[in-house]
């Protein structure tokens, strides 16, 4: 998938945002540190790099070979939304997560 590469400032984020684990195992009282950075609107628009989530292989693709059944965000974005939360709902929760207060 075609994008604009991201910058070093946006690839520490990201690596900050990985850390956290993810955010939807988390939702499930799971700490599941095998994350994939998602991003939730494309690649290619201003400030995409930085609207990006921590989810776990199978919550970012379908894996019909996954023995916890989870809901992946691909191809199941309704489903996903309806058991964590819109995206951008979840993007605030692993802003939050990031304050300094948290860490």
């Amino acid at each position: 998938m075609k994008g604009s590469t991201p910058t070093k400032a946006e690839k520490e984020l990201w690596s900050k945002i990985a850390g956290l684990g993810c955010i939807a195992c988390l939702q499930d009282g799971i700490r599941n540190s095998l994350v994939s950075i998602h991003h939730i609107d494309g690649r290619t628009k201003s400030g995409a790099h930085k609207k990006v989530l921590p989810l776990c292989a199978p919550h970012h693709q379908q894996d019909d070979t996954d023995p916890m059944h989870r809901v992946a965000v691909h191809p199941n974005k309704a489903r996903f939304e309806q058991q964590y939360g819109t995206q951008i709902e979840l993007l605030h929760q692993v802003m939050l997560l990031l304050e300094p207060a948290h860490a």
